[in-house]
Formats: C-alpha cells, sequence, structure tokens
C-alpha cells in the first residue's frame, strides 16, 4: 500500500435517494480530520439518475407519460409546495419509480427508488454474490457505475476503496462493483464495512467467504480501521461527519436532510428478540453538549432543512437538552415512550427546539404482549404521549408489530381497538410482520426453519407457540386491520415509497 494513500468511499445503490449516507459522511469526517486525501461516490444517486435517463419504450402509454413528465417530477419532489399536495407527490413518486422498473426488467431485475432485487441471484448466498463479481457487466447498474469509477480513476488514483453495504437491496451491486474495480486494478485495497456486514460478522461461527475478494471486512464503526489502513498515525475517531462532499449532489427532497447519529446501539437494550443485543452491539452516546455543537456547525455549513436523528432511540437526556434550546433546524427522530413525552408543557417545548415528528415503537395494543417483550411500555402513557404530541403540533409516526411470539389473534385485536381509538392523533403507521433473528439467545427456543435458502440470512421463519401463524398474521392485517376505515385514513396519508423520510415535510408544508 502507498505511504499516502488516497481513499474513495462508496455508497452502493439501491436505496432511497433523499438524503446523504450517514456511515459514509462520518468515515470522511475523520478521513479529513487526519488529512487523509479522500473522495465519496454516492454511487446509489449516480445510478438511479443515470437509469432515469435512458429512454424507456414509448409504445407503452403509461411510459411515455411518465418520460415526458420526468423533468416536473424530479422537480416537484424538491419544491416544499409540493408536498400540500399528496395527489401530486404520488403520481410524481409512482411515475419515476415505473421508469426504474421499467430500465430493470430488461435484465430479469426489480429497481424501485428503495429497493433492487434480481429474479435469480440472491443476497442471502454468498455463491451469488462472489458471482456477481464475476460477471459485473450483467448487473443493469454496470453501464453507470463503471463509467462513474472511470471517471474517478483518471483523476484521483485512490489506493484504497471503502464500501459501505447497510442492505440487502445493496448487496448484489456492491459485489459487482468490487469484481468490476479488481479486474481493473489489482493494487487496490478493498474494505468492506457497513451494518449488513457488521450483522454478517455478527453470527456465531462466521467465516468470511469473500477472502479472496475483499483485503478486509469490518464489523461495527469503521473509522478506526481505515485510518490504521491509510497509515495515519496517531488518531482519534471522534469528530463531526462531513457532510461537504455532498451539497451538490441534489438529493430528491426539498432541501439539504441531514442525517446525525447521537448514539449508537440502544439504551433500553431489553427487548426480547431485538437484533441489536442479537448482535451484541454496545450503547455508545455521543456527549450532549458535544451533540449540540457538532449540529450547530453542520446545520450552518449545510443550510440543513431537515435534521434526521439516526439513533435506535434519542436518549431523553439528548430531548431534554435539545427542548432547551433554541431550535437548530427542524427535526425528526425514534423516541421510546415515557412520562416525559407524555408532559404537556414538555412536548410544547420540543416542538418550539423544532420537532416536527416523533417515531414511536409502540409494537402492540395489548398491554401482556408489550409486558412479555419486556417493552417497558405503559399503554396508558403510551396514550398520554400520543396526544400530548398531538396537541403540541408534532406529527406521530406509530410502528405496530405483529405475529410476535406471546401475541394472539385477540391480540392483535385489542391493536386495532387501541389504535382506532387514538387515531385522531395518529398521523403516520407502519406495519410489520415479526421475523425471528436467526441468531440469538431468545430464538433458542422455537422451532425455527429457514425463509429461504442462503448461508447468509439474518431472520428466520418460526413455529408460532399459540398457533397464531405467518399466514393468519399476513391475513388479518391485510384483511382486517388496514381496511377499518380509521386505519385506512392514516394508512392513506403515508408517502409512497419514500415514508417516514419523507413525512416530516408534509408536516412542515401544512404551515406555509
Amino acid at each position: 500500500m502507498s505511504q499516502v494513500p488516497s481513499v474513495l468511499l462508496v455508497h452502493p445503490p439501491v436505496s432511497r435517494p433523499c438524503e446523504p449516507p450517514a456511515g459514509v459522511a462520518k468515515l470522511a469526517g475523520a478521513l479529513a480530520r487526519h488529512r487523509v486525501d479522500c473522495k465519496v461516490f454516492d454511487a446509489n444517486l449516480y445510478c438511479l439518475f443515470s437509469l432515469l435517463g435512458q429512454e424507456p419504450d414509448l409504445t407503452d402509454t403509461w411510459n411515455r407519460r411518465a418520460w415526458t413528465n420526468l423533468p416536473g417530477h424530479l422537480r416537484s419532489i424538491r419544491e416544499l409546495y409540493t408536498y400540500r399536495n399528496p395527489d401530486r407527490y404520488s403520481r410524481a413518486v409512482r411515475d419515476i419509480s415505473r421508469l426504474l422498473d421499467a430500465a430493470g426488467r430488461a435484465g430479469s431485475s426489480r429497481i424501485t427508488l428503495a429497493n433492487y432485487s434480481h429474479e435469480e441471484l440472491s443476497p442471502l448466498r454468498s455463491h451469488d454474490l462472489l458471482k456477481e463479481a464475476d460477471h459485473p457487466e450483467k448487473n443493469p447498474f454496470f453501464s453507470s457505475f463503471s463509467l462513474g469509477f472511470s471517471e474517478i480513476f483518471e483523476d484521483d488514483h485512490p489506493t484504497v476503496v471503502g464500501f459501505s453495504l447497510n442492505y440487502l437491496a445493496q448487496a448484489l451491486t456492491c459485489f459487482s462493483m468490487i469484481g468490476h474495480l479488481r479486474k481493473l486494478y489489482n493494487r487496490l485495497t478493498i474494505v468492506l464495512g457497513g451494518g449488513l456486514v457488521t450483522s454478517w460478522m455478527s453470527r456465531p461461527g462466521w467465516s468470511n467467504p469473500f477472502g479472496g475478494l475483499v483485503d478486509e471486512m469490518v464489523c461495527g464503526p469503521g473509522e478506526e480501521r481505515l485510518l490504521e489502513a491509510c497509515n495515519a498515525g496517531s488518531f482519534s475517531v471522534e469528530g463531526q461527519p462531513d457532510y461537504t462532499w455532498a451539497l451538490n449532489c441534489n438529493y430528491l427532497s426539498p432541501g439539504f436532510i441531514l442525517p446525525y447519529s447521537a448514539s449508537t446501539g440502544c439504551y433500553w437494550r431489553r427487548c426480547a428478540f431485538c437484533p441489536e443485543k442479537a448482535e451484541k452491539n454496545p450503547y455508545r452516546p455521543v456527549s450532549d453538549a458535544r451533540v449540540i455543537t457538532e449540529l450547530q456547525g453542520i446545520v450552518k455549513d449545510t443550510a440543513a432543512s431537515l435534521i434526521h436523528f439516526l439513533d435506535n432511540t434519542m436518549s431523553p437526556t439528548l430531548l431534554n437538552k435539545l427542548a432547551e434550546g433554541p431550535p437548530l433546524a427542524p427535526w425528526y427522530g425514534f423516541v421510546r415512550v415515557s412520562d416525559l413525552l407524555g408532559d404537556r408543557d414538555f412536548a410544547f417545548s420540543l416542538r418550539n427546539s423544532g420537532c416536527v415528528m416523533l417515531k414511536i415503537g409502540l409494537e402492540s395494543g395489548d398491554q401482556d404482549v408489550l409486558d412479555k417483550l419486556d417493552k417497558g411500555i405503559d399503554l396508558a402513557v403510551a396514550s398520554r404521549v400520543i396526544k400530548a404530541l398531538h396537541g403540541a403540533g408534532i406529527a406521530t409516526y406509530i410502528y405496530l408489530l405483529f405475529g410476535t411470539p406471546p401475541e394472539r389473534e385477540e391480540s392483535a385485536f385489542k391493536t386495532l381497538e387501541y389504535t382506532a381509538a387514538h387515531s385522531d392523533y395518529i398521523d403516520f403507521l407502519n406495519l410489520a410482520i415479526f421475523n425471528m433473528p436467526a441468531w440469538g439467545s431468545d430464538a433458542e427456543i422455537y422451532e425455527t426453519r429457514d425463509f429461504y435458502d442462503g448461508d447468509l440470512i439474518l431472520y428466520k421463519d418460526f413455529v408460532h407457540p399459540l398457533g397464531w401463524d405467518r399466514s393468519k398474521v399476513r391475513r388479518f392485517v391485510d384483511k382486517v386491520f388496514r381496511r377499518h376505515p380509521a386505519v385506512g385514513d392514516i394508512l392513506r396519508k403515508d408517502a409512497p415509497v419514500f415514508t417516514s423520510n419523507h413525512a416530516p415535510f408534509f408536516c412542515i408544508a401544512r404551515h406555509i
């Protein structure tokens, strides 16, 4: 490796192209502080826009309409005024998704603004990922990313390339990119990290199947290992992320969204079947004072229109700190139900600090289910929280989880009753069906079976102890829960594809 390395950080497709990748920004910040030459390639944004530039089959009436309106659709998603007209917004998102789908179908792929899948290849099989690396030219994004890499290497000549792999939807293309670079640049040092890689490496008995392709895989935060690979000498991994590279990227949002992590892990760490607990991820908070200082600087530098707190759950001390100060910018994040949030005056303080929406993992409307999952949630307190936030003008995005081991059909109906009773105070809903983490002590007492064939699976199906099996759960959610008039009214307000990432803008747009 060169004594003065140059680093390229890559964010592969596909993830929602509405905000810059926070993990890459954190790595870029660490490298910049130690004067390591670094360039960021948001290949997700680059490749999606490249596909949108390819003319579809115009004999299809709907394709022709979507293609004709594409410039206006891209412009409208970046205008806050559009978010006052949900129908116009939805039409723009669906037309853009239609063009991506048309581009993907030519290669046996399905591409949306949030996902990429292949009819024959699976990101759950290391064999398929290696096949992608062997034949990168078959990937639907190949013409885009190969051109992007060519331009970067012609100008910058990086010697270390770090890939940030966080989602299954990125995995196949990530390995296509790695295979492509391996064929062209033999002396590159390739480092692979990110949330999905951490989950793989946290599995018991992990054995790296990619040793001949990737020089190193990193479990957990990657700043320290990347600085070591760059011969940075003595260093500190603390410091604010760098988003200067993203300022002209033109993400699909009305203004710059600043994703920010005030902690890693979860301070509660008691919920049954929690992937964080199964992977033994420690809770590491950033000091509240440092959070405020960093955000003040980054918001000023980026002119952020929205702060997205990425924490698994924002701590009460951080919420108090934010409530005490002047607004930095509109913000939202995930919180736990607590007496603090049920206090009407505190809710108004949060609103005055810029809080426009809070995501809440309620999970169930049955207290017995919550207790058995060790959620630490009291439904009476949750009721006060939802009402207090609504009264203060803070939108709530409630997450519900069906099919957990202690849930039965009667419990699911209690969740429906609770949701309907609070429908006047709930702005958005996320409905999910429980997946059993494949590796963790909570799963050991249940009979499990694989969802899919693959050596990289993270979740399993299981035999429900109360007979509330997955098919029954799905039928209840689709045929009963979603069709309740009060629930349906809430679900129709959700932003297609972008969901909670764009939901705050609908809240902000109401007041313009």
